[in-house]
């Protein structure tokens, strides 16, 4: 049951499927409508965007960590940019190539410093 927009929770949403849909994968949206079989998220710069509950993560609290992206399973002729896997700005949904294993980074885009979620295995499971 949908609840109206004034009395609803501050919200986020990321993909938890690999589906091409409009979002970016491992990006936080803010969820501007919620109910129990889609969400309307906001995306920057653009239109809203309507996607099934059921292939997103949804948080009730403000994301704080770096998400860790698998880089394309099946690239067809991948820009020579790609890395095994980058990291998504918990924030300003900017993108960094990640190498090693640090503890936390500095996003360049919006000079934030967050945690690196090591431990989701985001994606992993497909």
């Amino acid at each position: 049951m949908e609840q109206p927009s004034e009395s609803q929770r501050r919200a986020w949403a990321r993909l938890k499927l690999d589906v091409n849909c409009g979002l970016r994968r491992g990006a936080w949206y803010r969820v501007v409508r919620l109910t129990e079989e889609e969400a309307t998220v906001q995306v920057p710069r653009r239109e809203q965007i309507r996607v099934p509950r059921r292939f997103l993560q949804t948080l009730f609290s403000r994301p704080r960590s770096w998400t860790v992206v698998p880089g394309p399973r099946d690239p067809n002729d991948p820009p020579g940019h790609w890395r095994p896997r980058y990291a998504v700005c918990p924030v300003c949904r900017g993108r960094t190539p990640i190498t090693g294993y640090a503890r936390e980074l500095r996003c360049q885009r919006c000079n934030g410093l967050f945690g690196i979620a090591w431990d989701e295995q985001y994606l992993a499971a497909g």
